[in-house]
């Protein structure tokens, strides 16, 4: 059999991998760095993007995913009340002001800890779901490797500074993007602007969620060894990006710098969908079958973000023997989908037979034979015309 390459020049974005891009054309004064597109996976954009570092105050994001996912499963609820220790009300750092032996609101303890970054709030409610700050730290470093944050580490709840209590610019983005997925429903607190607890009325330190450009969450941090990070997410015209910068010298270059890059995204990519899951690709001819052709269907979405430079230059191939010979059973893989751009890596999928196809009886594989050899013709039929793209 012979093998049958139709190209087809096309734009298009993977939803089931990420390709990564490197972007010659960025760069940032801060330290560690990541941007990826929340609906694709991709990053945009990385600069030491799996260095070890400290997390300051934005590890407080896992803390909230270990309380959702609580709320979630009915374990805990917003509207019950957990107890002020001395250890808690005590502890250093940005405060919501907790009152010692108050019970205190999970609600307002979330808010408290979201916009006020409150160490205290953390406190309570690792407390509150573990006993004690380290068997909450424990877990959680568990929950975030069952999470696929693979070089993360905490050591207490708020990420207050320890030599032990570390994570990477992509394990944030991970988290960042479970944390909207995961959560669509307490996602809002980190757009709040602000929140007033015992009479202190505190603003979100988010300095992106100011400046009107589609940022609604996520979490700053800062301590002298961390410098000032910020895990910041936003969605314009559709697309969602996660930002996570860390590492920068003062408040200002932390605003300013990630305001560039989260600009420099949605300007230079676009999100583009190819097929959709279970859309026909193409089709082959069929030996001897029923019908004389069979579909070829993507089993998920094929979606890809790119340039507008790589748009124009993509280009994706069908690969596959031909013609297959009948009987053909649904979901048998037939064919290969190749995307390639410059920049990327190659992607390879598989294309699946969309229906079966019996073979034909006893008289029709007489028929055919006499076809062929009355008409001297090639011992397989010709390959159809790639089909076009959507």
């Amino acid at each position: 059999m012979k093998g049958v390459a139709r190209s087809i020049a096309t734009a298009l974005l993977l939803t089931v991998s990420a390709l990564p891009v490197m972007a010659a054309d960025l760069d940032t004064i801060a330290r560690e760095a990541i941007l990826v597109d929340a609906e694709t996976n991709m990053v945009l954009f990385a600069k030491n993007a799996d260095e070890r570092m400290p997390t300051s105050s934005m590890s407080k994001v896992a803390t909230a995913y270990m309380l959702f996912e609580r709320v979630k499963e009915g374990r805990l609820s917003l509207d019950d009340t957990l107890p002020v220790s001395e250890r808690a009300w005590k502890v250093q750092g940005s405060k919501m002001f907790v009152e010692l032996g108050n019970n205190i609101k999970v609600e307002d303890l979330v808010r408290g800890m979201v916009i006020q970054s409150g160490n205290d709030a953390c406190v309570v409610l690792a407390e509150g779901m573990s006993g004690t700050e380290e068997a909450f730290a424990a877990a959680m470093t568990k929950r975030m490797r069952e999470l696929g944050l693979t070089n993360t580490n905490l050591t207490n709840a708020s990420g207050m500074p320890d030599p032990n209590h570390y994570s990477t610019a992509r394990d944030l983005s991970i988290l960042a993007r479970h944390l909207i997925r995961d959560f669509p429903d307490h996602y809002h607190y980190y757009s709040e602007l602000d929140f007033t607890y015992h009479g202190i009325k505190q603003g979100n330190r988010n300095p992106l969620l100011y400046r009107n450009m589609g940022v609604d969450g996520i979490k700053t941090g800062h301590t002298e060894a961390a410098g000032y990070g910020l895990i910041a997410s936003g969605e314009r015209d559709g697309r969602r990006l996660i930002l996570v910068v860390n590492g920068l010298p003062n408040m200002q270059a932390r605003a300013d710098e990630s305001a560039r890059i989260l600009e420099w995204g949605w300007r230079e990519f676009d999100n583009v969908t190819l097929f959709k899951a279970g859309e026909t690709v193409d089709s082959l001819p069929v030996w001897l079958g029923v019908t004389p052709t069979v579909p070829l269907v993507i089993q998920d979405q094929v979606k890809i973000t790119m340039t507008h430079d790589q748009k124009q230059k993509m280009k994706v191939s069908v690969k596959a023997d031909a013609p297959v010979p009948a009987p053909v059973k649904k979901g048998t893989r037939l064919a290969t989908l190749t995307i390639a751009a410059p920049g990327m890596d190659t992607l390879e999928l598989p294309l699946l037979a969309g229906t079966d196809i019996e073979q034909l009886g006893l008289f029709g594989r007489m028929g055919a034979a006499l076809s062929h050899f009355i008409g001297g013709g090639s011992a397989e039929p010709a390959a159809p015309a790639a089909a076009p793209a959507p």
